[in-house]
């Protein structure tokens, strides 16, 4: 695709790095072969580096974020229960408590 009266920037030099803090960055040039200067402490990575560490990232991010849901889940059921054991009707409860899981038996609701 080109776009009218616009210059071609040239070909694309692109460099890995992994952060100080652990991060990591992919950048691309088109200034030369020389790495670019970084605007904070890292160092440049070969890409299967960089993509091990990527897929570390992405493996501990999703982690955390199950573990987040799974509190999540257990917060608004506890609420949930509460509210049905208390007397609330199932659909007042749900929108109160955020639940939004199974079908909880009466039974179970009064027993919290």
């Amino acid at each position: 695709m080109s776009i009218y009266g616009a210059e071609p920037v040239g070909d694309l030099a692109e460099f890995f790095v992994l952060y100080e803090d652990g991060s990591v960055g992919r950048l691309q040039v088109t200034q030369g072969e020389q790495p670019p200067a970084l605007a904070r402490a890292g160092r440049f990575v070969s890409r299967q580096e960089y993509l091990a560490r990527l897929d570390e990232l992405n493996t501990a991010t999703a982690e955390h974020v199950g573990r987040l849901l799974a509190d999540d889940e257990e917060r608004t059921r506890g609420d949930y229960l509460e509210l049905r054991g208390a007397g609330i009707r199932d659909e007042s409860a749900r929108r109160m408590s955020g639940y939004q899981g199974p079908d909880v038996a009466p039974a179970e609701a009064e027993r919290n």
